[in-house]
C-alpha cells in the first residue's frame, strides 16, 4: 500500500459573506442600547488621523459597548466589525482587500475593528490605514495589544487605554446606589463584570472562564493539557492576595516544570485573569527572585471559579482595593523587611505617593500587628502618613510623629 497523502482543506472568505458580515453587525450595532457610559469614555483622548486608539480588556468588560459609545461620538461614516465571530475565523491578510473596497463604498472616513488580535499581521494594515488619512480604534482581549513589541510595529503611532470590569464607583451609578456599607458589601461579593451585575446569572461567569480558558489561552497557544492548566489558575484564584512562587507550584500541582508555570503566568496576565505584584526594591534582581502576590481580576468571577474562597471577606477586599489602584494606572509593589509586610507601595512615574494596608476591620487582635506593619514601611521610605482601608472604619492613628488614617474603602478616593 502507498502512503497516504492528508488534503488541508482551507475554507477561504468570499466578498459577497464579508459585506453580509459587515452589514450584519453595523444593523446589531445600530439596533443595540449604547449602554452605560464608563469612566474610561471621557478620559479617551481625541481621535486623530495620526494614532490608532487600542482598548485592551478581559472579555467581556464592556469593550464593545465602549466602542459603540465612541462610534456614536466622533459623528462620522464609521465602518465597524467585530472578528471575533465564527464567520469570519478563517480571516486573513489577503481578505483586506475585501475591507478596503466596502470601505471606499461606503465612504467611511472612521475605521472600528473589535477583536482584531486574532488576525495575524492586522498591525501592517492598521498602519497602514494611519497612512490613508483614517481614524482608526480597536480593541483586544489580550494586553500583548499593549506591547512595546506593538509600538514597534505600529511605529508609535498607538494610544493605548486599558478598560476593566465596573470599578466600585462604576457599580454604585449602574445600580443607582449610594457608596456605603450595604452597596460596597455587594460590590466585593459581586464583582464587576456588567452583564454578571445585570443578571447574577452564575452560568455568565462559567461560560467566561471556559472561552479565556479555552479560546484565548488553550487555543491561542495551543495548548493540549487544559486540566493542569485550569488546576493552576484555580490555585491562584484560592490564593488571591498571597504569595507564590513558580518554583514551589512545581511541588504541589501536576505541572513539574517551573518553566511551564511561569510560562501559564503569562498567559493569565495576558489574558487580564491575573496580575502578579512585585516585592519593592530598589534593585530589580531582587523583583524577579523573590515571590510576588497574586490578584485575580474580580472577586465575582473568582467565586464562581472556587467555593473555598467565599468567606474570606479580608483577602476580597484587599483584591478590590488592588484592582481599583490598578485602574487608576499606578505602579503597584508590596514591602516586606524586617518580617513586616505591607501591602501596597503605590507609585506614579517612580516615586512612591501611598503606602496602604488593607484590613477588613481592625480589631484589639490585629491592630498592632497592622500598624506597625506600616509604620515600618513609613520609617523604610520616609512618608510621615500612610493609609489603612477597612469595610467600614475611620479613624486616625498617631505613632512616632507619623499619622495613619483608617479609611474605609467607599470612602477613598481611588
Amino acid at each position: 500500500m502507498g502512503s497516504r497523502q492528508s488534503i488541508k482543506w482551507v475554507v477561504m472568505i468570499k466578498r459577497s459573506d464579508l459585506v453580509h458580515e459587515v452589514e450584519h453587525q453595523l444593523l446589531g450595532l445600530k439596533e443595540s442600547d449604547t449602554g452605560y457610559e464608563r469612566d474610561l469614555l471621557l478620559k479617551l483622548q481625541p481621535q486623530t488621523k495620526t494614532h490608532a486608539l487600542i482598548i485592551t480588556g478581559i472579555r467581556r468588560c464592556g469593550k464593545s459597548t465602549l466602542m459603540r459609545q465612541l462610534i456614536n461620538k466622533t459623528g462620522k461614516k464609521a465602518f465597524f466589525l467585530n472578528f471575533d465571530t465564527p464567520r469570519l475565523y478563517n480571516f486573513e491578510m489577503v481578505d483586506f482587500e475585501f475591507i478596503d473596497t466596502h470601505i471606499i463604498e461606503t465612504k467611511s472616513k472612521a475605521l472600528f475593528f473589535d477583536e482584531i488580535q486574532v488576525v495575524q499581521g492586522w498591525e501592517l494594515y492598521v498602519r497602514k490605514k494611519l497612512d490613508e488619512g483614517y481614524q482608526v480604534v480597536v480593541t483586544g482581549s489580550n494586553a500583548s495589544l499593549m506591547s512595546r513589541e506593538l509600538g514597534t510595529k505600529l511605529t508609535g503611532r498607538n494610544i493605548t487605554a486599558e478598560l476593566f470590569p465596573f470599578s466600585y464607583r462604576e457599580y454604585c451609578k449602574f445600580n443607582a446606589l449610594k457608596p456605603g456599607k450595604a452597596s460596597l458589601a455587594d460590590y466585593v461579593s459581586t464583582g464587576g463584570f456588567p452583564e454578571f451585575v445585570k443578571t447574577h446569572n452564575q452560568e455568565i461567569h462559567a461560560a467566561l472562564i471556559d472561552d479565556l480558558l479555552y479560546r484565548d489561552i488553550a487555543v491561542r497557544h495551543n495548548l493540549r493539557d487544559i486540566r493542569s492548566l485550569k488546576q493552576l489558575l484555580t490555585f491562584l484564584a484560592v490564593n488571591t492576595g498571597c504569595l507564590v512562587s513558580a518554583t514551589k507550584l512545581t511541588q504541589i500541582l501536576t505541572v513539574k516544570s517551573t518553566a511551564t508555570v511561569l510560562e501559564y503566568f503569562g498567559f493569565f496576565e495576558q489574558a487580564y485573569l491575573v496580575q502578579f505584584v512585585p516585592k519593592f526594591s530598589w534593585s530589580y534582581k531582587v523583583q524577579l527572585v523573590n515571590p510576588r502576590k497574586v490578584y485575580f481580576i474580580d472577586n465575582g468571577l473568582l467565586n464562581g471559579l472556587t467555593a473555598s474562597f467565599s468567606d474570606n471577606d479580608g483577602r476580597k477586599l484587599e483584591n478590590m482595593v488592588f484592582w481599583e489602584l490598578r485602574r487608576s494606572q499606578y505602579e503597584i509593589y508590596y514591602y516586606n523587611e524586617k518580617s513586616k509586610e505591607c501591602d501596597f507601595v503605590v507609585c506614579k512615574k517612580n516615586k512612591v505617593i501611598h503606602l496602604i494596608q488593607v484590613c477588613f476591620r481592625l480589631t484589639g487582635d490585629n491592630e498592632s500587628r497592622e500598624t506597625e506593619s506600616l509604620l515600618e514601611a513609613m520609617e523604610f521610605f520616609g512618608m510621615k502618613e500612610g493609609i489603612i482601608i477597612t469595610f467600614d472604619q475611620s479613624d486616625t492613628i498617631l505613632r512616632k510623629g507619623k499619622r495613619i488614617s483608617v479609611i474605609p474603602a467607599y470612602d477613598f478616593p481611588f
